[in-house]
C-alpha cells in the first residue's frame, strides 16, 4: 500500500469514527497519528486538513444538536396535540352530558 492510499484510508478511518459524537475521542486521536505521519511528508497539507477536520467535527456536533432539538421539538409538538385532542373530546363528552 503506498503512503498517500495509507493516510487516505486512515482519514477515512477518522472520519467513520467522527459520525458518532461517542467516538470523537478515538477519531480525533486516529486523525491525529494520520496527521503526524502527513505533517513529515507536507507540513501546509497537514496544517490545511488540520483546520478542516476542525470545522468538520464542529459541524457534526452542530448538526447532531439541531437533530436533537428538532427530536424535542416534534415531541412537544405531539404531546400538544395530543392534550388538544383530549381536551376536545372532554368537551364533546361535557356537551353530551348537558
Amino acid at each position: 500500500m503506498n503512503p498517500s492510499t495509507d493516510l487516505s484510508s486512515r482519514l477515512q478511518t477518522a472520519i467513520d469514527l467522527a459520525q458518532h459524537v461517542q467516538q470523537h475521542p478515538e477519531a480525533h486521536q486516529a486523525f491525529q497519528d494520520m496527521l503526524a505521519d502527513l505533517k513529515t511528508q507536507s507540513p501546509e497539507a497537514a496544517d490545511l486538513l488540520a483546520q478542516l477536520w476542525q470545522e468538520y467535527v464542529s459541524s457534526k456536533r452542530s448538526s447532531l444538536f439541531w437533530e436533537q432539538l428538532s427530536e424535542v421539538e416534534k415531541n412537544l409538538s405531539d404531546r400538544l396535540s395530543e392534550s388538544h385532542m383530549q381536551l376536545k373530546q372532554n368537551y364533546l363528552r361535557l356537551m353530551q352530558e348537558q
